[in-house]
Order: C-alpha cells, then structure tokens, then sequence
C-alpha cells in the first residue's frame, strides 16, 4: 500500500506543514502523517500571526521559502505594524487570521505543492534500525519505511486536558491526544518532561456590548509578511479588535474557583508559559493590580466566534462564566465553549543537533513544542529547518544552521540546544543580541541568497532581492552626491518643525536626521522626485534604514565578526572531557551532556563560567 518515503513528516500543525513543504521543495518524497485531515494548519489558540520578534520569525520564515507568510497574507482579518515609535529594530508585523481560512489556504498550498502525499492516522512508534529512523509505525499498524522522520506532535504526546476537576485525554478539545511515542524514545534513552498550555472560552460575538469596549483598528497600510506580491485585503475591509479589562469583582469571582485550579491543586504538574500565563495566575501572582488587558479578537469574516486573549483559565466552566460576565462590554455574553489547560509531553532540546536531528537516533528529527517551544511562529521556523536539514540528511549529509547573527531562527534553536528549557520557551527582541541586524525589514537580504544556493528560495525571490540591493545602492549613491538648496527643502523642514538650512546640504545629511522621512522628502521636494520617482517603498525605507542606522549597524557587525571566531572554533564530536581537570563539576556535566558544536555555543551553555570557556580553549591550543 505504500511506498519508501524520503521524509515522513508526523503531525500537520504549524511546524509540520513548514516541515513537509520545504522538504518536498527542495525535492524530497514527503509523506504527511494526521490524525484529522480537517485539522491541518489548525490555530489551536489564539486566531493571530506575528507580534513582537514574532513577526520577524514569519518574515525570516518567507525570505527563506517557508509557506507561512504567504498563508498569513492571504488570510488576514487585519494587519499591524508594532512599534513603530520606536527603532526599526522593534518594529514587529502582526496580523488577525481568519481562523478558517488559514487553515483552508494552508492545505490547499500543501495540496499543490508536488511530493507530499497524505494519510490520516495516528503514529504509535518509530522504526528503529542501528540508531536509525527507518519509518513510522501507525495505529493501523502500518509499517511505513523512509529515510528521515520529522516529530511534530504539538499538544498531543499523552496529552491531558483539564477544566476545573474535569480532566481528560486529549491533544486539542474533542481530538483524542496520541500515545506509544513518548514510551517508546524514553526506553531508547530519551529524557521527557512535562509542560502545560491553556486556551481562554470562546464566546458569541453577537452577545457582546463593542460600544463599552476600546476599538483597536488596522493600519491604513498592509505592509503584510511575504515578499512576493501577495493580493492582500483592502485596508478599509478590515475587521477591528477591541480591548476591554478585568475589575476587581471578575478577579473575587475568579478566587471562587481557587479550591478547584487544577493548576492551584497539583493535578497539574507541567510549567505554563510565564509570558502568557492564565488569568488566575495572573491575579494570583499581581495580586495589587485591580485589572488587566483583555484583546477581544474575532475568529474570521464568515463566523460570530470571538477569542478573548488574555483569558486563559483552566478553572470550573461555570467560575468562567461568571467572572467574563462582569466584564465591560460581556454583561450577556453566551460561551461557545470553556477555556481549558492541557499539559502534555516534550523532550528537553538539549537532546538535539542544531539541525534539529536527535543526537540518539540519526534520522530523527523534532521541531515545535516537543522540542518545549509556544506559539506557531516558533513551531513554524523549526519545522521549516527541519524539514530542510531531513531533506539534506537524506540526499548529501549536510546541515543547513542559521547562526544567531543570521536570524532570529538561529538565536531560537540555538537557545534551545545550548541552554534548553524548563518552560514554554518565547521568542523576544531581547533573546537577540544583534537584533539591529535581525530586522522584518531585511530578512529577504540576509537570507534568501542563502536558501537559494540551497535549493529552497526560488528564482523569482532572488531576482526580487538582487534589484532592491540595486535600488537601494541606487538610493544612497544618488543621496549622496545630490546637494539640496535651501530653497529646495526648507519649505518641508518647517512644516516637519525641523531646523532649516542656510546653504547648501548634502541629501543623504538630512535624511540623518530623526525626524526627516526619506519618503516624504522626496514627494515634497521636486529634485528629489525626479530622481527617485520609479523607485519602489520597501527599497526607499531599506535605504533610509540603513542610511539612519550606520553606525550602530557597522558596531553589530564587528561585534558578530569577533564572535565568530568562536563560532568557527570547532570541538570534536569525540572530545573528551574528563581529561580536563581543572573545569568545574557543573561544566563538565553540561559540556558532557550537551556535547557543544563550538566554542561559542559552549560559552552560552547556562551554568557555564567564562574560566571554563578560556580553560577549554586553552586544552584545545587556542
């Protein structure tokens, strides 16, 4: 019934469905293993993409070839652009799905994407051969060969859900979780652990009172997420958010339900994300704030269901109903369904190679939350890399890594190999250290180039990136050389309330100042329209970027060039470290366990001293 595959990919959420495409892109038999075909791409939680250092994720995710901007921009209920206040360093996209039709276009890409091929079943084990993935075994009870095998199994490895003293199996509501796996690994030698999630009720929007609530509308530009000319919705057709807050009398309801918390009882034993905790932790833990945020956030264009984000509870369904009563704006609201927690297993990630390959098992590859990761973003890049390092595995032994001054890819699974996690792990613009460099804007600079040379990224990518380097010299070539009169542009800089000039000034001076729009410029000052008029927006903001942030640019590069020495300072996969008697115990547990690539990452690995670094590196004749 079924042939050898080159990479079967288990599990089709977010990391699976990067997982499945990239790899038969780049021309591998992928075969894509669900236990419900109407499920694929399903958002579990809330109906969004992107977000603070999210975004840029989404964006490094379709410079790279990955599907998931593409599916956002054709899904989008509404777009922003966060930060924008501040450096362009911050700014971060983030977009309102509909919920439905994200799920839809992800399997209707999947369906034309050629070499994936289908099948709805659970997976019990893997086959194991020499300390090789050989296959799957399903609840069937096929044997299905391949060469490569991809993990990703979300919410689901032995699964629980709870909703106040109520707890049952499962990986998402009214989806039965998945067993034999966990098992399985764990007697091969695996480490496994336990992490808890949870999802806020959601409620009938046509119950809801929008007049009490602050509306949160769209940006009046869709800048949007892919780099190819994606059609996008009409800013105007976009759907608003709305924001209300918890009161004292929803935190006195909430206590109520205390008693029964299963996360307050013990029942519960995985860690939650602390940076998206539940509302009763919330108000457990700040216990002196009398209210918080709640995003009130539609599901899609064709549906009433509304998701209140910030209401995360897994406490009695009725406590739920009667502390979101006393809310502004949800005094008749009616519940569709409970919010609920669900703890489930993962596998700490230090077990892992940086192409995300078990060290273990060769041919056996995690990416998203097994590996104890939250969010689509952070499941999605790692599905994508996985499914590139599975396909490369397969056709030469090679790996393709993104290192942390390459991408905000790079910096999340290094994080995650070096430091591993105890807690749903989030990425953030401080996990960066070179986070001017890691900007939404650049992605398709820094790294279609890469992925084109290996196989992924597509001519028509690479084309569009090669002529913005062109505009973009273009732009500071002619900025540089073109002097304005005082004439010429005072008339803008009094109207921007900025000092004028009384001679002549280079362009490319001005637009250093903070508060001169490159753009604006140009419209407003006719020597400049002339010359920039054919030039397209997203090249005149990459040239005002890099014009504006030089400095700090050049300093992060020379300071990811010095570090780079240590990244390129291999240790050998046989080191022995018990020769070095002069590291710390704890250093030569971790060094032994986690078996650093590099130097560098050696240097990262937590509970780590610099002294036991240099010693290393002085063993090493370095």
């Amino acid at each position: 019934m079924f042939s050898e595959y080159d990479v079967i990919v288990v599990g089709a959420g977010h990391a699976g469905c990067e997982a499945a495409a990239s790899a038969a892109n780049l021309g591998s038999k992928v075969l894509l293993i669900t236990m419900n075909m109407q499920t694929i791409a399903q958002m579990s939680c809330n109906p969004a993409m992107g977000g603070i250092a999210k975004g840029q994720i989404v964006r490094e995710i379709d410079a790279l070839g990955g599907y998931s901007g593409i599916v956002t921009d054709k899904s989008l209920l509404q777009f922003r652009m966060l930060n924008r206040s501040k450096g362009p360093a911050m700014w971060s996209p983030r977009a309102q799905s509909d919920r439905m039709l994200f799920a839809g276009t992800w399997r209707h890409m999947l369906e034309q994407t050629k070499n994936i091929d289908f099948y709805q079943d659970s997976v019990k084990g893997i086959i194991v051969k020499n300390k090789q993935a050989k296959g799957v075994i399903t609840g069937l009870g096929h044997h299905i060969a391949s060469s490569a095998v991809v993990i990703t199994s979300g919410t689901f490895l032995n699964g629980i859900i709870h909703i106040g003293e109520k707890n049952f199996g499962g990986g998402r509501i009214s989806e039965k979780n998945s067993t034999g796996i966990t098992e399985q690994l764990v007697e091969l030698g695996f480490e496994s652990n336990r992490l808890k999630t949870g999802t806020p009720p959601r409620i009938d929007g046509r119950s809801l009172d929008y007049s009490l609530m602050e509306i949160q509308k769209g940006d009046d530009e869709i800048t949007g997420f892919s780099y190819l000319e994606i059609e996008k919705i009409n800013p105007s057709a976009q759907l608003p958010c709305y924001i209300t807050y918890t009161n004292t009398e929803v935190h006195e309801t909430l206590k109520t339900g205390f008693k029964k918390s299963p996360m307050f009882s013990g029942r519960i034993g995985g860690i939650g994300p602390r940076y998206c905790p539940s509302i009763e932790d919330k108000i457990n833990r700040f216990a002196d704030r009398d209210r918080h945020q709640i995003f009130v956030e539609p599901e899609g264009f064709n549906t009433v269901e509304v998701y209140v984000n910030g209401f995360s509870t897994s406490l009695p369904e009725e406590v739920q109903y009667e502390a979101i009563k006393k809310m502004d704006g949800f005094k008749n609201a009616k519940m569709f369904r409970p919010g609920y927690a669900i703890e489930y297993d993962y596998f700490p990630p230090t077990q892992l190679k940086h192409s995300l390959e078990t060290k273990l098992i060769d041919n056996l590859f995690f990416a998203g939350q097994i590996n104890g990761t939250t969010g689509y973003e952070e499941a999605a890049c790692q599905g994508l890399m996985a499914g590139i390092n599975a396909h490369h595995k397969v056709v030469d032994n090679q790996s393709v890594i993104l290192s942390r001054d390459e991408a905000y890819i790079g910096v999340l699974i290094d994080d995650l190999i070096s430091k591993g996690t105890e807690e749903p792990y989030r990425m953030f613009t401080s996990r960066a250290e070179f986070r001017t460099l890691l900007r939404q804007d650049n992605a398709d600079l820094r790294l279609t180039e890469k992925s084109f040379h290996f196989g992924l990224a597509s001519h028509e990518r690479v084309e569009k990136v090669l002529s913005k380097q062109k505009n973009v010299k273009e732009i500071k070539s002619v900025l540089q050389n073109v002097s304005l009169h005082p004439d010429e542009v005072n008339g803008y800089l009094q109207k921007i309330n900025s000092s004028c000039i009384d001679e002549k000034q280079k362009a490319i001076k001005l637009v250093l100042r903070p508060d001169v729009n490159l753009e604006d410029m140009i419209n407003e000052v006719p020597a400049l329209n002339n010359k920039f008029r054919h030039l397209p927006k997203d090249s005149l903001e990459q040239a005002e970027i890099q014009i504006k942030y030089e400095r700090y640019i050049e300093k992060e590069q020379e300071l990811a060039q010095r570090m780079s020495t240590m990244e390129n300072a291999l240790i050998p996969e046989t080191f022995n470290y018990d020769r070095i008697a002069a590291l710390s115990a704890e250093a030569l547990q971790k060094f032994k366990r986690i078996k650093p690539r590099t130097l560098g990452q050696a240097s990262r690995i937590s509970g780590v001293n610099p002294s036991d670094v240099q010693i290393l590196m002085v063993y090493m004749g370095r």
